[in-house]
């Protein structure tokens, strides 16, 4: 049975942020069922997160005709953040109104060819569109989203490029998974979706909010030095001069074969920059005896083992932070490693974590990396949270 309410499951067309999600496999019914829940007279843009179980042209078309004369990007994902917690094979969107919110989106299509004279057309065109919507000023008002390929291998240059054009102007994003198979990733633009794409989008708001990343994972004190790569693959090939595969395997305590997404998640890998680990995750051993990861990793870098604290309590400590600051969310827009959800089912945690999300108002996706800042980042949770407007009323 298909579902498609916002949070407090009201239809309240005053909302500044609607939110709903569908459940039915069916495109047109998934379709209709979000635009019954979010279009009212001032929806101004929808953003969506989907399974990649749904025949993607099929849906994108239903999409494109149930927002008829209102724009919609979106991905697919490795699993989906709906108002009432984690969902498997559905698809969740969020519709934001015109009067709080200016829009303006871009599709890159040539990543590898993405540099710093196209990004900067790019953010000057983005910033240009929302300018004229005279919502509120450019700066200390606007976040940029951006949304991946998550197969692409192109996101540390995609995102060091448009983070240099952005300038101060903070982003975040995650990478489209495709329910864990890592075989075709997709994002939506112009009423279809794309491969090898990236899609851009400028949000310019009188709202107060906040873009934020954290992780649960604590710094060990074993180290691994990269001794040979092979970069164009994003493989691992040797780690301390000896088989990747085997050298992580040691260090954390199992046989090669038992190697699976399980352990990557419960053991992954950090660089550290500056006062901060940033995780570098494993996506695969490989029968070479090499390792392939999910984020560029270069020649005679040092890894750092790590080791997982309680994702509960980071998140819960990062949501009470976030509220003491702007207030009660208004939305969470959250995109979450999919290697966190997986430590979730592992440890049978899944439902107070969906408890934990619904109460602050989350809404993502599982992602294949995400992005913060112009990084590439992985096993994190990243997001915006958004604010209540000056006056709203706490329910």
């Amino acid at each position: 049975m298909a579902e498609a309410l916002n949070r407090t499951g009201e239809l309240d067309a005053s909302d500044i942020v609607r939110t709903a999600y569908s459940d039915s496999h069916d495109p047109r019914q998934a379709a209709n069922a979000l635009a019954l829940a979010l279009t009212h007279d001032q929806l101004g843009f929808v953003l969506f997160f989907c399974s990649a179980e749904y025949p993607l042209d099929a849906l994108g078309l239903a999409l494109d005709e149930a927002f008829a004369d209102v724009p919609v990007s979106g991905c697919t994902t490795a699993g989906e953040i709906t108002p009432a917690g984690y969902g498997r094979g559905c698809i969740v969107a969020m519709g934001f109104d015109r009067r709080h919110f200016a829009m303006s989106l871009a599709l890159v299509e040539d990543l590898a060819r993405f540099d710093l004279e196209r990004a900067q057309r790019l953010t000057d065109s983005l910033l240009s569109d929302c300018r004229r919507q005279a919502l509120a000023p450019i700066s200390g008002h606007s976040f940029a989203l951006t949304l991946l390929d998550g197969l692409s291998s192109s996101e540390e240059q995609v995102l060091a490029t448009l983070d240099a054009a952005l300038g101060s102007i903070p982003s975040f994003g995650g990478s489209a998974g495709d329910d864990n198979r890592l075989a075709h990733t997709h994002v939506y633009h112009g009423g279809r979706f794309h491969s090898q794409a990236a899609v851009v989008a400028m949000f310019n708001t009188d709202m107060p909010f906040e873009v934020f990343t954290t992780h649960h994972l604590r710094s060990r004190c074993e180290k691994l030095v990269v001794t040979a790569i092979d970069r164009a693959q994003r493989r691992v090939n040797e780690l301390n001069a000896a088989p990747a595969a085997e050298e992580y395997a040691r260090l954390v305590g199992c046989s090669v074969t038992e190697l699976d997404e399980s352990i990557f998640a419960r053991f992954p890998l950090a660089v550290k920059i500056g006062d901060h680990h940033y995780v570098r995750s494993i996506q695969r051993a490989n029968p070479d005896g090499s390792l392939s990861f999910y984020c560029a990793v270069e020649t005679g870098i040092v890894l750092t083992a790590m080791e997982p604290a309680s994702i509960l309590d980071d998140l819960e400590t990062i949501f009470v932070d976030l509220e003491a600051r702007l207030g009660r969310p208004e939305l969470i827009i959250g995109c979450d490693c999919f290697l966190r959800r997986l430590e979730l089912e592992t440890l049978g945690q899944v439902d107070a974590a969906s408890r934990l999300m619904t109460r602050y108002g989350v809404v993502g996706f599982n992602t294949y990396g995400e992005q913060h800042h112009g990084m590439h980042i992985n096993q994190t949770f990243t997001g915006v949270v958004i604010g209540r407007a000056h006056g709203r009323p706490f329910e």
